[in-house]
C-alpha cells in the first residue's frame, strides 16, 4: 500500500511539473526568443542616412553635371515646381552661386519612389570637402556643408630605376606631391637627368576625408641622394613665411620657379642648332620645349607684369612677362590665354596664365618657354639665380632643433629592398 502511494505521489509530482513547465516556463522562453528576434530585426533595419537625410523610402540617383547643363535643367526633369526652380536661380551669392556649377562634378538626387520620381532634395559636390544641399518641400532651403577633414602625417621612400615618372607610378605617389617635391629642389637637381640608383625619402602631411586623400598640405622633410650626393630640405619660418632650407641653413628657394608647368618631359632644349620640324631647316632654338597634353595649365615662374598677351603667326597664342629689371619670360603655342591675362596685368608666381596647345609653328601640343636676362635670351635651365636669405643668426638654434628632429625621422625610414631583376636602362 505504501509503495502504491509513493508511486501515485511520484506521478502526481510529474504531472504538476509538466503543467508548470507548459504554463510558465515555455511562454517565458517564447517571449525571450521573440524579444531576441525583435532585437535582431531592429539591428538589421538600421536606417540608411545620406547627407544627413534618412533615405530608406526614397530613390537615390547619382550623376555628374554635363557640359552646359544647369541645375534648373536637372530640377525640371525631376518635377521640381517652377517657383522653386526660380528661387534656386536667384540664390544670393553669399549662399551659393548656382551659375558656377562645373561639368563633371557629382550631384545626388533624393527622389520619391512614385512614377514621377519627384526630387525632394539635390546635393551638389564642387569638391571632396564641400557639398550643398537643396531641399524642396513647400519652400526651398539651402545648406552649405563641409565634411570633416583630418590631417595625417605620412612618409615614403623610393629609388629611381629608370626615371622619376616610372618610380612615381610604381609607388603610387600623387602628382601633387611630386610637383611640390620637384619645385623645392628645382634649382638644385635636374629632374630630367636623374640616374638609376638615386634615392629619396619624404615626410609629408595630407588632408583626408572619410579615409580618402584630398590634398597634400606640406612636405615636412626631404632626403634626396643624387649621384651619391645627399640633399636635404627642411621647412622653417623665420618671420616671413615658410621656406625650405638645406642642412647648412641655406635657402632652397629662388626668385623664380624653374619649371613653367608642373613636372613633365622636356622634348627639346635650348640650342644654337636644331632642325625645325615645321620649317624643315637648321636654326637656333632659343627656348626649352615641354611636352604636355593640350589644356595643361601653364604657370608664371615669378611675380611680374604682362608685357604682351596675344596671337602671332609663329608664336601662336603667347604671354610675355617682365619680372624685374633683369629677367623676362615668354610662354608660346598656348591653346588659349587664361581669362584676365592681358598687357599690364600684375601676375603672381605660380598663377595660371594659359594652357598648353599647338598654335603657331608647332607640330604637336607643347610649351616653348623662353628666358631673357638683361635683354639677352639665355638657357632657362642653366641660369643661376640668387637664392633667398639663409636662416638668420637669431633663429639658428630653433632651426637646428627642427633639423635635428626631422633628420632622426628621415633616418628611421627604410629604403625599399633592392629588386632581384635587372634595373631598366635609361
Amino acid at each position: 500500500m505504501q509503495k502504491r502511494w509513493l508511486s501515485f505521489s511520484g506521478i502526481a509530482v510529474m504531472i504538476v511539473a509538466v503543467v508548470f513547465f507548459n504554463r510558465y516556463y515555455l511562454p517565458s522562453l517564447a517571449h525571450q526568443q521573440a524579444s531576441a528576434d525583435s532585437l535582431e530585426f531592429n539591428i538589421q533595419k538600421e536606417p540608411s542616412v545620406l547627407y544627413g537625410m534618412v533615405v530608406d523610402d526614397f530613390l537615390v540617383i547619382e550623376d555628374k553635371i554635363k557640359r552646359n547643363e544647369r541645375l534648373g535643367d536637372i530640377l525640371e526633369e525631376y518635377n521640381v515646381p517652377a517657383r522653386l526652380i526660380n528661387q534656386v536661380s536667384q540664390l544670393s551669392r553669399s549662399i551659393f552661386d548656382v551659375r558656377k556649377i562645373v561639368p563633371n562634378k557629382k550631384y545626388t538626387l533624393i527622389c520619391g519612389q512614385d512614377s514621377l520620381k519627384t526630387a525632394k532634395a539635390l546635393v551638389y559636390e564642387p569638391n571632396p570637402i564641400d557639398y550643398i544641399v537643396f531641399r524642396f518641400d513647400d519652400s526651398l532651403s539651402v545648406d552649405v556643408c563641409k565634411r570633416d577633414v583630418i590631417t595625417v602625417e605620412k612618409s615614403i621612400a623610393g629609388e629611381i630605376r629608370s626615371n622619376l615618372s616610372e618610380t612615381i607610378e610604381e609607388l603610387g605617389i600623387s602628382p601633387e606631391l611630386t610637383n611640390k617635391f620637384v619645385d623645392i629642389f628645382g634649382w638644385q637637381v635636374d629632374f630630367q637627368r636623374l640616374q638609376k640608383g638615386d634615392k629619396f625619402k619624404l615626410i609629408y602631411e595630407e588632408s583626408q576625408v572619410e579615409g580618402v586623400t584630398v590634398s597634400i598640405n606640406q612636405i615636412k622633410a626631404i632626403y634626396f641622394e643624387h649621384f651619391s650626393n645627399p640633399y636635404y630640405a627642411f621647412p622653417f619660418d623665420q618671420g616671413e613665411g615658410m621656406n625650405y632650407y638645406d642642412a647648412e641653413g641655406k635657402s632652397l628657394r629662388k626668385a623664380l620657379l624653374k619649371y613653367p608647368i608642373e613636372f613633365t618631359r622636356i622634348s627639346s632644349r635650348y640650342t644654337m642648332s636644331r632642325f625645325h620640324p615645321v620649317q624643315k631647316r637648321w636654326k637656333a632654338h632659343l627656348g626649352t620645349d615641354f611636352a604636355a597634353p593640350t589644356g595643361t595649365p601653364i604657370r608664371s615662374v615669378g611675380d611680374g607684369t604682362v608685357e604682351e598677351a596675344q596671337y602671332k603667326s609663329n608664336n601662336g597664342n603667347y604671354v610675355k612677362i617682365r619680372h624685374n629689371g633683369t629677367y623676362t619670360t615668354q610662354y608660346l603655342h598656348m591653346s588659349r590665354i587664361a581669362d584676365g591675362v592681358r598687357a599690364g596685368t600684375r601676375i603672381r608666381q605660380g598663377q595660371t596664365i594659359g594652357y598648353v596647345g599647338s598654335t603657331g609653328l608647332a607640330t604637336g601640343p607643347h610649351l616653348c618657354y623662353r628666358f631673357w636676362k638683361n635683354g639677352i635670351q639665355v638657357d632657362a635651365l642653366k641660369i643661376d639665380l640668387p637664392p633667398s636669405e639663409p636662416v638668420q643668426k637669431e633663429f639658428r638654434d630653433a632651426f637646428d632643433k627642427v633639423k635635428s628632429d626631422l633628420t632622426k625621422k628621415l633616418d628611421g625610414i627604410p629604403f625599399p629592398q633592392q629588386r632581384e631583376e635587372p634595373m631598366a636602362s635609361l
